[in-house]
């Protein structure tokens, strides 16, 4: 940062969405993690000629979006068949067919918060996750800027009943294989370490599941392995460029970016904003679904230089210079 001293970024999970009774935003309180409230009308819009107002595509998506959740809910309580995302809101009168602004108001309004374009997602399930946290909480959203890191709820937590050097807490322990039956469990680490217990609780997250990185003896039962492939991992993928100057209005959070390929560079935040990590000189951008999988196996400066291109197309009134330094994760590539 301006001052000289690290600046940790959260390349994971990065807000608590739906506060209110949310459990966690109750464990972020508890535990003082930093957040700032990300206030989703605080931005400017851009097209490749710089600055451009497309608000009414906004406006007119949450229009047909209210009402498609609607239909979505009738789907789910009438017990019809279900559909696509994509057919739900073009039902409802959303076609934003080849015309950018609207492509960019439909990647905001779904991809950015499910990381999968409208195609590829289902109509009543997706609705109805969107709203067990943004109508069963509530639909305000903070991002996480602790320096600690976003887990810092969660190590507070296992501080409580866990000593130093505990012996039951095993870090850095890759599981291979898990017998389990009447008898109790044992798992089998990749050291040739083993557990034994009467049960086990078993956390893997769908991706580790579904790429058989662990072996069940016997075989997980096939209603557990249907479930399991019902879901899918979306990539989401976080681009962090620091500056020695910030180019941007510091006032924004947001700045939204139209190009006539969906999903492009459609996104960068500020960190630098009132309230974020201010004098940290910091944009992010954000990449899901194909867009994600392009950059991730791509070098840095291929990726830099696109993204450079981008924001020189935004800003063309200010001098956009290289970055001091950038960097982000390649989730897709990471055994």
């Amino acid at each position: 940062s301006s001052d000289g001293k690290p600046l940790t970024v959260e390349l994971g999970a990065n807000w608590v969405e739906g506060l209110g009774s949310n459990p966690v935003w109750r464990l972020a309180q508890k535990h003082k993690v930093k957040n700032v409230y990300s206030d989703y009308d605080s931005l400017l819009t851009y097209d490749q000629d710089g600055p451009a107002d497309y608000s009414e595509a906004f406006e007119e998506f949450d229009e047909k979006f209210d009402k498609a959740t609607k239909d979505a809910g009738y789907i789910q309580t009438e017990n019809l068949q279900d559909t696509s995302v994509r057919a739900g809101l073009s039902l409802a009168g959303w076609k934003p067919r080849q015309d950018p602004y609207k492509q960019l108001a439909d990647w905001w309004g779904w991809d950015f918060e499910t990381a999968y374009p409208p195609e590829q997602s289902g109509f009543q399930f997706g609705i109805a996750g969107n709203n067990a946290t943004f109508k069963h909480f509530s639909d305000e959203t903070n991002l996480v800027i602790d320096q600690r890191g976003h887990n810092a709820w969660i190590i507070g937590e296992a501080m409580e009943f866990l000593t130093e050097d505990d012996p039951r807490l095993l870090l850095n322990t890759t599981v291979k294989k898990i017998h389990y039956g009447k008898e109790g469990v044992i798992i089998r680490n990749e050291d040739d370490t083993c557990i034994e217990a009467e049960f086990a609780i078993c956390t893997f997250s769908v991706g580790v599941l579904q790429n058989d990185a662990v072996t069940f003896d016997p075989v997980l039962p096939r209603w557990k392995r249907e479930a399991v492939e019902q879901f899918q991992m979306g990539t989401y993928t976080k681009i962090f460029l620091q500056f020695n100057e910030s180019f941007w209005s510091d006032e924004t959070q947001y700045f939204l970016y139209a190009d006539p390929e969906r999903g492009y560079y459609p996104l960068f935040q500020s960190l630098n904003a009132k309230g974020f990590l201010e004098g940290s000189n910091v944009l992010f951008a954000t990449v899901v679904a194909s867009q994600a999988y392009k950059v991730e196996s791509q070098s840095d400066e291929e990726t830099k230089d696109q993204i450079l291109e981008v924001l020189r197309s935004m800003f063309p009134d200010k001098h956009v210079p290289e970055p001091t330094d950038f960097m982000y994760p390649r989730w897709t590539t990471t055994e």
